[in-house]
């Protein structure tokens, strides 16, 4: 489990983060909401080992974070940042490929072909694998990094690891049509189902209800509610976090329609 503990973050001599205390569990979807400015992306800029809190810790099965070698913290944990920006001219496989690094030199380096190219047809990149990245659209990038990020967790089937993994998400739908966000998040959720852990920030609420098994909801830097999602996703938590009125209506399919 990866346990937020008492985070915070200053930048310019404001708070980013206060005090906020999460946790990610193996084998379930944490979404994490909040207005614009809640400090979302602070937050995993932190767990991805780019940003050091002023207080508290983050701790990856019970061990600090910054204890951990990175080349070992890669090969369990993968990030995909909102700006995944690229200057080389590098082919889509290229950029798939970067994922499979930590794994250079052991025995995991065998699976790199099986790895790139499941981790491709998950993400629907596969077509145009030869292409330059710098070609691509908006949301095609977005996909080639979300297959990158798949390839570093990939593991071969009927292969299992004591250890745990993660995958974190910052906005992985951001640039996404409506079938390509189900999509993403189809294969996040069924990476959960196989015991990795994901985290991911979502802005669409109806998208974030209909997969998260616990939700986080974050406001001025502050975790203003977290838990389950049913216990969650109310109209009472989410309008206070968003300062709207929010209704909560049942579908017929049992699932939840969050109108705004």
């Amino acid at each position: 489990m990866i346990e937020v503990s008492g985070i915070s973050v200053f930048a310019g001599g404001k708070r980013l983060l206060d005090r906020a205390e999460i946790a990610v569990r193996p084998g379930r979807v944490t979404a994490l909401i909040g207005p614009n400015g809640a400090g979302k992306s602070t937050l995993i800029s932190v767990l991805a080992g780019e940003r050091r809190p002023a207080e508290g810790e983050v701790l990856l099965d019970g061990a600090p974070l910054t204890s951990m070698p990175p080349l070992l913290l890669a090969r369990r944990r993968a990030v995909l940042l909102q700006d995944s920006s690229l200057d080389f001219a590098f082919t889509a496989e290229e950029v798939i490929e970067l994922g499979r690094l930590p794994f250079s030199g052991t025995p995991a380096q065998l699976f790199d072909a099986e790895a790139i190219g499941e981790a491709a047809r998950l993400a629907g990149v596969a077509p145009f694998l030869s292409r330059s990245y710098r070609t691509l659209s908006g949301g095609e990038k977005q996909r080639v990094q979300f297959a990158r990020a798949l390839a570093q967790i990939w593991r071969p089937d009927g292969r299992h690891e004591r250890k745990s993994r993660y995958l974190i998400l910052d906005e992985p739908t951001s640039a996404l049509d409506l079938r390509h966000q189900r999509l993403v998040l189809d294969v996040a959720r069924r990476l959960a189902d196989e015991g990795v852990g994901v985290l991911a920030a979502i802005h669409d609420l109806n998208l974030a209800s209909a997969y998260a098994d616990d939700v986080v909801l974050l406001k001025n830097g502050r975790v203003v509610a977290s838990g389950e999602a049913d216990d969650v996703f109310t109209a009472q938590a989410l309008g206070a976090c968003f300062d709207v009125e929010v209704e909560v209506l049942a579908r017929a399919n049992g699932q939840r329609a969050i109108l705004v």
